[in-house]
């Protein structure tokens, strides 16, 4: 069991006047700078998608306009999704101008300032300058922040550095501070209960916080239930649609939460798979250097963040390049941080943990899709720019999952993909296609039948026909 850390005098708006050390700043401007970069870059060569940013860019702009928020290729209200309430706030800045770069922007800032609370985390455990500073980079080059960043927006992103201040106001005993950054951090994702639960109970049991622990418990397991059982429902007719990714420990969530109890033979089945141990690995591959088993205590509030990813049938849930894995990342640092500060772990001086970050960086960072992945479509880059020129505003739109995130800025788009085929080109003003360029769960083939049937469709007459990319308009709009 780790020892309680040390509890600094320090008010919270000390903690954040003391950060003006330079390498620090520096650090997080660059990062967010590199971060926006690189996701504006991978948006702009048409590889954002409908799913997911395309669909937060229509919810902040419908929620800026007043509009109903129903996603119009989703079909429903967006709380009944993941019940992330914290997007009205996130919808403000398009009040002054809509634009899906305020999502990007915000997301580059949030995941660049964990580093700020890891390192004042770090100096509170009692680690020297240079260490903490090392600390801050180690999560800064964790391949999760990069990875995620390219792969669209997610609201959850915002609860990772809020998770790791509620650790730091916890072991200073700022009850007031912890309490706001557990309600915005429940605001990002439903699911994210379920770490507030479980860092209720570390606090609680290992920290020897039991205020903080008590209203962690409290907060995390009352929110789980309303969402789940009260808020999401009323949305969907299926309920909670992610219960799909369990559907062979059951039907609800109260279903699959009785048969892992009733029926652990199913979930110990689903448990014991190479995928499995080949995600732990990359989990834990990156920050191998800093833990020791004597300091793994924080480890326990990432249990139910592994076991939704280890037992759904999910397999994007089991990688370093989307969202799910982000709850684990703060407590990976506190665990550490704990470790560095008892003099455990294999590295312990600066110079080992920067390299040892940046070989783990090189090694599962993503950085090399902008040299093949994202440049595959720029044979048709010019034809899509000029096409989604000339789509007008607010009309209702027929489109690929890699434009749509171009033209959410209206009431009514829909995805040209599976199970499309036969759907009635009445209910649009026009359609946007890319033949060569399908892109997410569609194929040229499908692409093509539905040029072939506007083609043939009197009530459609082709504005922009070139290098495949195609652009029909209600004749007489």
């Amino acid at each position: 069991m780790s020892k309680p850390l040390q509890i600094s005098k320090q008010s919270l708006s000390g903690w954040f006047q003391q950060a003006d050390n330079r390498v620090l700043a520096g650090m997080i401007a660059v990062s967010t700078a590199i971060l926006f970069l690189c996701s504006s870059i991978r948006h702009l060569l048409f590889h954002s998608t409908a799913y997911d940013l395309g669909y937060f860019d229509q919810l902040a702009y419908l929620l800026s306009q007043g509009l109903p928020p129903v996603i119009s290729f989703w079909g429903y209200h967006f709380l009944g999704g993941h019940a992330d309430w914290i997007m009205v706030f996130v919808a403000i800045p398009y009040k002054i101008y809509p634009s899906v770069f305020w999502l990007l922007g915000i997301q580059a800032i949030a995941l660049s300032m964990g580093a700020l609370p890891t390192y004042h985390l770090a100096q509170q455990a009692g680690l020297k300058d240079g260490q903490s500073t090392a600390i801050a980079a180690a999560y800064l080059l964790y391949p999760l922040i990069f990875n995620l960043n390219l792969f669209d927006f997610h609201p959850e992103v915002i609860a990772l550095p809020l998770i790791l201040t509620a650790i730091l106001t916890a072991k200073r005993k700022q009850v007031g501070w912890f309490v706001g950054c557990l309600i915005l951090i429940l605001g990002c994702r439903a699911a994210l209960s379920l770490t507030v639960f479980a860092m209720g109970f570390w606090l609680w049991l290992f920290e020897k916080r039991l205020k903080c622990g008590a209203i962690a418990l409290i907060l995390g397991g009352g929110w789980f239930l309303f969402a789940t059982q009260v808020l999401i429902p009323a949305f969907p007719p299926g309920g909670v649609i992610s219960v799909a990714r369990f559907d062979y420990l059951g039907s609800s969530v109260g279903e699959i939460v009785l048969n892992l109890f009733l029926k652990p033979h199913l979930a110990l089945s689903a448990l014991l798979t190479l995928p499995n141990l080949q995600y732990l690995c990359l989990i834990f591959l990156p920050v191998t250097w800093g833990l020791s088993w004597q300091h793994l205590a924080p480890l326990i509030a990432i249990i139910p963040t592994l076991l939704l990813n280890l037992l759904s049938t999910l397999e994007t849930q089991k990688d370093l390049l989307h969202q799910y894995s982000l709850p684990a990342l703060p407590f990976l640092m506190v665990a550490v941080i704990a470790s560095l500060a008892d003099g455990k772990g294999w590295v312990q001086s600066r110079r080992g943990i920067l390299l040892c970050s940046l070989i783990g960086f090189l090694a599962l960072a993503k950085f090399g899709y902008f040299g093949d992945r994202y440049l595959n479509s720029l044979d048709t880059w010019q034809a899509s720019r000029s096409a989604i020129a000339q789509v007008q505003p607010q009309s209702r739109l027929l489109t690929t999952a890699y434009m749509a995130p171009h033209l959410t800025h209206r009431p009514t788009v829909q995805l040209a993909i599976a199970g499309t085929e036969a759907i009635d080109f009445d209910q649009f003003d026009e359609v946007l296609l890319n033949v060569r360029h399908p892109g997410w769960a569609s194929t040229s083939s499908l692409q093509q039948a539905l040029v072939d049937r506007l083609q043939r469709d009197a009530r459609f007459k082709p504005l922009v026909e070139q290098e495949g990319v195609y652009l029909f308009t209600r004749a007489g709009s």
